[in-house]
């Protein structure tokens, strides 16, 4: 999430205003988006959870989800987009966004608003958003038996998470991964729900540090990781070995001595 918002606040103030006035198609979005957002000027630019939201006259709106190596940009002249452009917006006065992916996995769609926003209605919420109170959270997790990781990586609980930034947030919270919600103590989902907020806050700092340079930009690239990736490394806190383990199919980072 805090590079998809990244993105967002890079591309709202020199997408909106702008008319789109032809759409290029040639991979990871269907062919018959292009009729659809021609002529249509951008409205806004919102972000729901990893979900970025182009607003465009008319209730249309552009969905997009970078998945693990998308990019999404305006550039100056459309007609020099790279290679690796899989759907190019031209707009009026010659630029142009570009969604850009070497691997494809990105999708991009258009449609009526209340479709689209019905498509992604079953988010969790926002963790950065007012709505995500201590008391909301706490009742969230009384009621699950899923390990803290599993539960915090569940897109309908809260929307935005990735694997880095849970295991970030869980290692700040001396929290175990594997441990069941509805065993943290009231202290430990305090501290959970603080790590959660502040190390979203700091990774979206990070994330728009190193948008601002030319080029592509990593996940968590500027964010100083504690424990994620960190296997057979010494712990930042008790110098004990930092261990991985396997989640739902992801690895997981942590700190056998601090995270209990």
């Amino acid at each position: 999430m805090p590079e998809v918002e990244a993105v967002c606040r890079k591309l709202r103030p020199v997408a909106t205003g702008r008319v789109i006035e032809e759409a290029r198609i040639l991979r990871c979005a269907p062919a018959e988006m292009a009729p659809t957002v021609r002529g249509r000027r951008v409205v806004g630019v919102d972000r729901a959870g990893k979900h970025i939201l182009i607003r465009l006259a008319g209730d249309v709106t552009i969905h997009t989800h970078l998945r693990m190596s998308g990019n999404l940009f305006v550039i100056p002249d459309h007609r020099f987009a790279s290679s690796r452009a899989r759907v190019v917006l031209e707009l009026d006065g010659g630029g142009g966004i570009v969604l850009e992916d070497a691997r494809a996995l990105a999708r991009m769609e258009a449609g009526a608003t209340a479709e689209i926003e019905a498509s992604i209605a079953d988010l969790g919420v926002e963790p950065l958003g007012p709505e995500f109170t201590f008391e909301r959270f706490a009742a969230m997790a009384r009621g699950s038996r899923q390990p803290a990781k599993l539960f915090l990586m569940d897109q309908t609980r809260v929307a935005g998470l990735g694997n880095i930034y849970v295991a970030e947030a869980l290692f700040q919270a001396r929290v175990d991964p594997r441990k069941p919600m509805q065993r943290l103590t009231l202290r430990k989902l305090r501290g959970l729900h603080a790590a959660i907020v502040n190390t979203l806050t700091h990774a979206v700092q990070s994330a728009v540090v190193a948008y601002s340079r030319p080029g592509g930009f990593g996940e968590a690239e500027e964010f100083p990781r504690a424990v994620y990736g960190r296997e057979g490394a010494p712990c930042v806190a008790c110098r004990r070995a930092i261990r991985r383990i396997a989640q739902g199919g992801r690895s997981t980072y942590y700190c056998p001595g601090c995270q209990r």
